[in-house]
């Protein structure tokens, strides 16, 4: 078959890298300037991809922001997987995913919107608990901009709120505020034909801090442990109320919530509309049907099941300088163009970031740092764990780092959604 992957930063390379290897023709489109060699030597890429949509049988949209265009290309009948106007609407409007949420029926905490820092600065003032802030639109990208307030009065928020407003104004336009709950921090994702959603369903746990412990600013990701279930309550009281709106929306791809489960309720915080990074690499090590197939059949709206290992999974990003930031001068002086080597000619488990192949060596590409996933399967996590981390000590990359403690949480995490009837 023939594949086109529209990418506006070369996310989706190791699935197109996967698809390719399965025989399938693919083409590659990277929007992004400085992502522009991401993918070199790995997948046939092309410098335009408007003039490629009858040739292929599949398109696919790996990020936000296609929604209309996928809407457009579906009416005329072509086979699309990935985006919609709905879908993208409910990641980048936060205050719509919510609303969304609780017209199907879903228990969502008390959020309040705000375009204005003093506005919100006063509401935390009247109103003194403990917060979360979270940037809307383009802003939310900045993942380092995610405040989790620590003090029951809120007096930590309202000192962030006030730090924005001098240094980040011009891109934090409108935010959320939202109330803080605590609990278990668990995604529950899955594939949806157009129709209904894909079985299994995903149960992922993301590690989204730089160190080790939850220490540090928020990345996009460092990590995740994740299993493969049969619908649960978890997919239940949530991402499962969704199917009617979706099947209007007539999506088909790859749909999370990211969720707090306590020992009383669930609650939905956020949608991810598209294939998640390093989700999609992850579930690559757990999957055993031809993903080139499934995702020619989701796009046809027909009956699909994936074929997937029993067990755990567990995925650890390494990453390079200046990961998770941006900054050019950095990511010259440490990361660029650096050799990747393996102490053994083994590449179990290793999957494909910001990388490019020059004359067979594997090489840094890009700018971020967002460099490779390493991934490893088992009966148990732990067993998963060590997989992960035995294949991550075969890789050797100057300057390269990464967090030792994906898939630690699970004997805590497991506890409590197991008492709780969530698993």
């Amino acid at each position: 078959m023939k594949f086109l992957f529209v990418s506006p930063e070369a996310l989706s390379l190791d699935l197109a890298y996967r698809v390719s290897q399965e025989n399938n023709e693919v083409k590659f489109f990277v929007q992004s300037d400085t992502e522009k060699d991401v993918g070199d030597g790995f997948v046939e890429k092309v410098s335009a991809w408007d003039n490629l949509v009858e040739w292929a049988d599949v398109v696919v949209f790996d990020d936000i922001g296609f929604g209309r265009t996928a809407d457009k290309l579906r009416a005329e009948g072509k086979k699309v997987v990935g985006g919609s106007s709905y879908t993208d609407r409910l990641e980048n409007e936060r205050e719509y995913g919510q609303q969304e949420l609780a017209k199907a029926g879903v228990s969502v905490l008390p959020n309040w919107n705000f375009s204005d820092f003093d506005e919100a600065i006063r509401f935390v003032q009247g109103n003194p608990q403990r917060y979360v802030i979270k940037p809307s639109g383009k802003a939310q990208n900045e993942k380092e901009l995610l405040f989790v307030g620590q003090e029951e009065d809120g007096n930590d928020v309202i000192d962030v709120l006030a730090h924005y407003k001098r240094n980040w104004s011009n891109k934090i336009r409108i935010f959320q505020i939202q109330k803080y709950a605590s609990g278990v921090e668990v995604g529950v994702g899955a594939f949806f034909n157009g129709k209904d959603f894909a079985t299994p369903i995903n149960i992922n746990f993301e590690h989204k801090r730089l160190f080790p412990g939850d220490i540090g600013p928020s990345t996009g990701e460092m990590g995740t442990s994740m299993m493969w279930s049969q619908r649960n309550k978890i997919f239940d009281l949530t991402l499962g109320k969704m199917k009617d709106r979706l099947v209007d929306a007539k999506y088909c791809g790859y749909i999370d919530i990211n969720c707090i489960a306590n020992s009383k309720t669930i609650y939905p915080l956020e949608f991810t509309s598209r294939f998640g990074y390093p989700t999609i690499s992850i579930q690559m090590e757990g999957v055993t049907s031809e993903w080139s197939k499934f995702l020619h059949s989701i796009a046809g709206g027909d009956a699909s099941e994936l074929r997937t290992k029993k067990g755990f999974q567990v995925g650890v990003v390494v990453a390079l300088p200046p990961f998770p930031f941006n900054d050019e001068r950095t990511f010259k002086k440490y990361s660029e163009d650096a050799a990747i080597l393996f102490k053994k000619n083994n590449t179990d488990g290793v999957h494909l970031g910001e990388v490019k192949k020059v004359e067979n060596d594997w090489r840094v590409a890009g700018r971020s740092g967002y460099c490779l996933v390493i991934t490893g399967s088992g009966p148990t996590m732990e067993d998963a764990r060590n997989q992960a981390y035995a294949r991550v000590s075969n890789i050797m990359i100057p300057n390269m780092f990464y967090r030792t403690d994906i898939g630690k949480r699970w004997t805590r995490d497991s506890d409590l959604l197991q008492s709780s009837g969530f698993l």
